[in-house]
C-alpha cells in the first residue's frame, strides 16, 4: 500500500509544480487553490507512504519522479523542450532511485 500512496504523492507533486506556474505568483485564485490543495495532498500521501518506506527512499522517489513528470508534462503543456541532457538526467534520476531502493534492503 505504501507504493500506491507514493504514486499518488508523485501525481500531487507534478500537479503542484505545474500549478505553481499557472498561479502567476499566486495572483490567480483557482490555480492557486488547486496548487495549494495539490501541495497538501502530496505531503499527506507522502507521509502515509513513509509509515512503511524508508524516508530516504520515499522522499528521493517522490522528488525524482515528480521532477521527471514535471519536465515531461511541462513539455506537453507549456511546449518546453526536452533535450538530450534532460534525457540523460532522467536516466540518472531513475538509476539513482533504483539503486537507493536496492541498497536499502542490504
Amino acid at each position: 500500500m505504501a507504493w500506491a500512496y507514493l504514486a499518488v504523492a508523485v501525481v500531487f507533486e507534478i500537479v503542484f509544480a505545474l500549478g505553481t506556474n499557472a498561479t502567476k505568483g499566486f495572483t490567480r485564485l483557482w490555480p492557486s487553490v488547486l496548487t495549494l490543495a495539490a501541495a497538501a495532498g502530496g505531503i499527506y500521501t507522502l507521509s502515509l507512504a513513509l509509515r512503511t518506506l524508508d524516508v530516504g527512499v520515499g522522499y528521493t522517489i517522490w522528488t525524482g519522479l515528480g521532477s521527471i513528470g514535471t519536465v515531461a508534462f511541462g513539455a506537453l503543456i507549456f511546449k518546453e523542450r526536452i533535450t538530450l541532457p534532460k534525457l540523460v538526467s532522467f536516466a540518472a534520476i531513475i538509476a539513482g532511485a533504483v539503486t537507493l531502493k536496492l541498497s536499502s534492503g542490504l
